[in-house]
This record gives structure tokens, C-alpha cells and sequence, in this order.
């Protein structure tokens, strides 16, 4: 089977390899989408702190069934989308019935080999059914569904006035679901062609520029007040201890990124306001199913949202253009 691989940072190379023998328990998936995730250019670039190379990389997937467990409720031809997060079923996160934080997870295209790939084998409680979602749209779930899953972690409402800070791929899955929740949604990134988009496309009802006036004009923007939840998506430390200052008093900071880094903050801001701070990692269970459920009810603008696509074989070239700025990517697909 054909294969694309991350022989070291900065190197691509379409190799062949002997199809996988699916394990008890396990399904054989013949991969079709691979969407690119930031991780994967991380990856690439050589920024990823915990990754030992070479890799397969591709967490964002979607498929068809090729052979399943006969005691399972799949079957081959099944369009399916994968669940990345390997989890051990057996740590204290895991028996809390919260996997995505379980001590000892392997992140398929991480810390295991992923599905840029003909052919994966998964274990069968992480391969799920899509019906008639376009395999397109399936690629795409598992970055919605970090996106839902902090503004679940939030518990955003119609209630709220969110800030989400950054508008990349991530930030844009946390807007359209604090949307879905009848939020009133503010988006602050320094790019103001993002800013358009999130606007144009995603239904942001406000905008704000990251500059040296943002904290001014948002206060402005609030009354005094600032906003009931912030959601940061960003990836950058400078910008997360930042965020803190725009929580309102009673608010809530959901870190949806993660830095490799400590975080500081003021204390007593931290306290006057009694903010509550969220982790938000990966997601879980019902958070994909709330991004199957939106894409259904047409609250996704997935065409939108998916910019650009090429074939696996074509990866090496296509990972250098893709990382270019001017390209304007905002998820790529690769068609197995």
C-alpha cells in the first residue's frame, strides 16, 4: 500500500508498505480523506515537542470499511470517520468516563503512525458509522469537535458574550458551535482577513483587531463588563496570559491551546473577578456527535471551510505550498 511519510523535519517522502493485518477487536479501514491539521505542520517543521520520527502522521480521517469483527455492528463498504485518541480504558481519567484526558493516550499521527495511509487498522470502539455525510465533511469532525468540545467545557449558552481568541481552524470550530448554543460571538485574531471570514462565513457578530487598543475597545464594546467566557485558540503564550484580561467579573477562560510553557497571570485580577479556568483537550463521545448533528442540521459551512485538496501521492509538494501564508489555507484535504 502507499504511504506518506515524515522521514525526518522537512522531509516528505510516498513509500510502499505491506498492507496491515487487522488485530482482535480491531477494523481495517481503507482511508479516502486525511484533513491537515497544524499538528501535522508542526510535525513537519520539526516543532512538535513529543514526536519521534520518522511518522506517519494524519489524525483527521474518514474512510470505508474493508473488514470488520463479526461480532461488530460494522460492516465492510460503510463509510465511517476514525476517533484519533487511543485510549487505555483502564486510568483514572478513563474510569471517569473522561478518555480524552487519559494518562496513557496515543494520538493516531503522533505518538503512533496515522492514516496518511491506504489502509489503518483501529480498534472498533473508535471507528464510527456517517451515513450519507460526504467523506469530505467526515475529515473534517475531529477538529469541529476540539472546537465543541471547549465551548462545552465553557458552558457557553445563549446567554453569553464569548471572545474567541484566534481565528484558525480551531477558533472557527469554536465559533460556529458558541453560534449553534446562541452565544453572541466576538473574534480577536491580529490577521484581519481571518477576522472577514469568521465574519462573512461563520456568522460572527463582532470583530477586534489584537493590537495594543484590543483591551480599550472591547471594554467599550461591553459596557465595562468584557465577556462572560473567553475561549483562546490561539497556541501562543503571549496571547493565552493576555486573554485573562478580558474575562469579565464571574467569567470563564477556557485554554483550548496548549504552549509548552508555564502560564502566569495576576493573582489578584484572578481572584476579584472569581474567574473559573478550563482545560479543554481533545474531545469526547458526544462532542463528535454534536458536530454530526450541526453538519446535518446545515449549521457547518464545510465547503467554506475546506480551501484545498490534492491527492496523498502529491503530499510532499502539496505540505510546502499549503504552508505558505499567501496560499490562504484554512483545512486541507488529502483524497487517498
Amino acid at each position: 500500500m502507499k504511504v506518506l511519510i515524515c522521514d525526518e523535519p522537512g522531509k516528505l517522502s510516498v513509500i510502499d508498505r505491506p498492507e496491515p493485518t487487522p488485530g482482535a477487536g480491531e477494523v481495517l479501514v481503507r482511508i479516502r480523506r486525511v484533513g491537515i491539521c497544524g499538528t501535522d505542520f508542526h510535525i513537519f517543521q520539526g516543532k512538535h515537542p513529543f514526536l519521534e520520527y520518522p511518522r506517519v502522521m494524519g489524525h483527521e480521517l474518514s474512510g470505508t470499511v474493508e473488514r470488520a469483527p463479526a461480532n461488530s455492528d460494522l460492516k465492510p463498504g460503510q463509510n465511517v470517520y476514525v476517533v484519533p485518541y487511543l485510549s487505555c480504558g483502564r486510568c483514572v481519567a478513563c474510569r471517569k468516563g473522561v478518555s480524552n484526558a487519559c494518562q496513557n493516550i496515543s494520538v493516531l499521527g503522533v505518538h503512533s503512525d496515522g492514516g496518511m495511509a491506504e489502509l489503518l487498522c483501529v480498534p472498533v470502539s473508535n471507528v464510527v458509522p456517517i451515513g450519507d455525510t460526504p467523506l469530505n465533511d467526515a475529515a473534517m469532525i475531529e477538529f469541529l469537535a476540539i472546537g465543541a468540545h471547549g465551548v462545552k467545557r465553557g458552558g457557553i449558552g445563549a446567554q453569553d458574550r464569548v471572545l474567541v481568541v484566534g481565528s484558525g481552524p480551531i477558533g472557527m470550530s469554536a465559533i460556529i458551535f458558541a453560534k449553534a448554543r446562541g452565544a453572541h460571538v466576538t473574534v480577536m485574531d491580529v490577521r484581519e482577513d481571518r477576522l472577514a471570514f469568521t465574519q462573512d462565513q461563520l456568522g460572527a457578530d463582532a470583530l477586534l483587531v489584537a493590537n495594543a487598543d484590543a483591551e480599550a475597545k472591547a471594554g467599550s464594546a461591553t459596557g465595562g463588563d468584557f465577556f462572560d467566557a473567553v475561549i483562546d485558540c490561539t497556541g501562543n503564550l503571549a496571547a493565552m496570559q493576555r486573554g485573562f484580561g478580558f474575562v469579565g467579573h464571574g467569567g470563564r477562560y477556557v485554554l483550548v491551546s496548549v504552549v509548552r510553557d508555564n502560564l502566569t497571570f495576576s493573582d489578584p485580577e484572578f481572584h476579584k473577578r472569581e474567574t473559573t479556568l478550563f482545560a479543554s483537550r481533545n474531545a469526547q463521545p458526544d462532542d463528535f456527535a454534536e458536530v454530526v448533528h450541526q453538519m446535518q442540521a446545515g449549521k457547518v459551512p464545510t465547503r467554506a471551510l475546506n480551501t484545498h485538496s490534492g491527492p496523498l501521492t502529491a503530499g510532499p509538494e502539496l505540505f510546502r505550498d499549503w504552508l505558505r501564508p499567501e496560499a490562504g489555507v484554512i483545512k486541507a484535504i488529502l483524497e487517498v
